[in-house]
């Protein structure tokens, strides 16, 4: 902002969220493959994993294709329609640093593909440090682009060649890795499969808008806006308890899947029941810590202005428990590659979720609406666990 002034900032901010909607194009087609890459080659399915590897890659391609037919027609659109003549950046500047963000974005829907080379290799860790590499040339060309005094298709077309290059490298160092891969064909079957888990996966940005965006729709219609601040800010508090959970799914999740596609489903159990006391022991010390100085921390983030019952704050301390337990247990679904229950779980869960927060915030207030959010997390923690135990062949 201190570079380009906050009016020209804020018509930029505006253009980029088209990028940002063009991810979800992707419908998840590169995690499906590359699950079932990981799935097959462990298990000693070389040839197949070959094909999965193969089909794949063009399937992602197409969404690739089709992303980028989408793009042209969006920014056609926002220049027939004189959008862009409207915004204190140049329609032509305009359409061409969107045009590369998407490029950019597009680009970005092989890394699921190519890590599944680093998981089957027990090189998770590597995968996420590279990524995270990334994330940073990213910053620092921004930054240098920025220094230097040039504006925002400069900066978006060193955005779109940090991607290309990282991923040609990303890639090429993942494939170095399979030493034993045979070439892979194209098959029709693996195709259909790809396309249905990846719009299986495709479910959770959906879900998530529904129970996070329709929760805090309700209060905001029910109640009132000032009831919204107070609901949003003590969710933010309380949910970063949950990014706990979150980091043991990510260390877990690669060795289950190892350990399922092996057909080692002992070691695949075991792990789950240690994550398992991981979390919720994790849960209980976060919400002993969120009883005891949260309340302090939360009048002194909102400098005194918001007043939280501790009826509606014991309430935000029961979900977090409760989603200790489903959120860790759902990763067995994705190390599976069996996306479809899961996501009826979470679509019903998320809906039944919102209406009972309607319901009761009528008589209630912001307590019914809370206790309406909270019963997505106890709702969902007696469908996930108890199939995720079945899925593992755990009595």
């Amino acid at each position: 902002m201190s570079a380009w002034g906050a009016a020209y900032y804020g018509e930029w901010l505006t253009l980029s969220i088209i990028p940002s909607v063009l991810a979800f194009a992707d419908f998840g087609f590169g995690t499906a493959a590359s699950n079932s890459f990981v799935l097959n080659y462990c298990a000693n399915k070389k040839n197949e994993a070959a094909d999965v590897y193969h089909t794949g890659l063009v399937v992602v391609t197409g969404s690739v294709l089709l992303g980028i037919l989408l793009s042209f027609l969006v920014m056609f659109i926002a220049w027939k329609s004189g959008l862009l003549s409207k915004s204190l950046i140049k329609p032509s500047d305009a359409i061409w640093a969107v045009s590369f963000l998407m490029a950019s974005r597009l680009v970005s829907f092989y890394n699921q593909t190519f890590e599944a080379f680093y998981r089957a290799v027990h090189r998770a860790a590597t995968a996420t440090n590279l990524l995270t590499i990334e994330g940073f040339l990213r910053i620092a060309a921004g930054i240098i682009v920025l220094v230097l005094g040039y504006g925002i298709v400069v900066y978006s077309l060193w955005q779109f060649i940090v991607a290309i290059l990282f991923n040609i490298g990303y890639a090429l160092y993942g494939r170095s890795l399979i030493k034993d891969l045979p070439k892979g064909n194209w098959k029709t079957s693996i195709a259909k499969d790809i396309a249905k888990k990846g719009a299986a996966y495709m479910v959770s940005p959906i879900w998530q808008s529904l129970y996070f965006q329709g929760s805090t729709i309700v209060v905001r219609i029910v109640i009132g806006p000032e009831a919204v601040a107070v609901f949003n800010t003590v969710r933010t508090l309380c949910r970063s308890v949950n990014q706990i959970f979150s980091i043991v799914n990510g260390a877990i999740f690669p060795e289950m899947q190892i350990a399922i596609g092996e057909d080692n489903y002992p070691l695949a159990r075991l792990i789950l029941k240690k994550s398992l006391k991981l979390v919720f022991i994790s849960a209980i010390i976060g919400v002993v810590l969120l009883c005891t100085i949260g309340p302090w921390f939360y009048n002194w983030w909102t400098h005194n202005e918001l007043q939280v019952s501790w009826g509606l704050w014991i309430l935000f301390m029961i979900g977090i428990l409760f989603n200790a337990i489903w959120w860790t247990s759902c990763t067995v679904f994705r190390a599976m590659n069996r996306p479809y229950k899961f996501a009826i779980y979470s679509i019903s869960s998320a809906v039944i979720s919102v209406i009972i927060s309607y319901i009761l915030a009528l008589p209630l207030g912001l307590l019914g609406a809370t206790i309406g959010y909270v019963f997505l997390d106890i709702l969902m923690s007696f469908l996930v666990l108890p199939e995720a135990n079945r899925l593992l062949n755990e009595k």
